[in-house]
């Protein structure tokens, strides 16, 4: 009789679904908060490459000769489109951060060497003026430009995983061939 009562006990299948739900829906939302976290850094690194790229066009674009010159140069140019781009994606432009290591590119002045960030402009955005945006030994020109980079932080919060509340630094960085008039 203990026999049937076991064998039976063992084909009833009433609370399997509810033993198998308890096994995966954690599993399943997990990986549904990894999606959602890692959509978001992705929409901010899309966010903060688009604001670079705004800065470097604003600074290679070409500068108002009327203007007093400390209020138009290159350099504020490209630090205030950056900022306005972070501003209006609703990101705050104080946690942006010269990047580190700071980028060298080569001046395209007749001298050799680098050019270093401009820090008279921004505490936290990188701007190069006066890069150079081809090599001349591979039979380019030798082209000036403007250069933004920067890094933004992202903080992740995926409970149970060892990237959990860990912040990460996107950098974002964008040329402009400099115009003329």
């Amino acid at each position: 009789m203990f026999y049937r009562h076991l064998k039976e006990f063992g084909r009833d299948t009433r609370a399997a679904e509810i033993a198998e739900a308890a096994a995966v829906l954690p599993l399943m939302f997990m990986i549904l908060l990894g999606i959602f976290w890692f959509g978001q850094a992705f929409s901010i690194y899309g966010t903060i490459t688009r604001a670079a790229q705004e800065g470097a066009r604003a600074g290679a674009a070409p500068q108002c000769s009327t203007c007093p010159a400390a209020a138009n140069t290159a350099s504020q140019n490209a630090f205030q489109a950056a900022e306005a781009a972070l501003v209006a994606a609703n990101l705050d432009p104080t946690n942006a951060q010269y990047p580190s290591p700071p980028p060298s590119l080569n001046a395209c002045t007749t001298g050799t060497g680098t050019v270093s960030c401009d820090g008279s402009t921004s505490a936290n955005i990188c701007v190069l003026t006066g890069v150079q945006m081809s090599n001349p030994s591979l039979g380019g020109t030798g082209l000036c430009g403007i250069s933004v980079t920067f890094r933004y932080p992202f903080q992740f919060w995926l409970p149970f995983t060892s990237v959990n509340q860990q912040q990460i630094w996107m950098t974002a960085s964008a040329q402009a061939r400099m115009e003329t008039e």
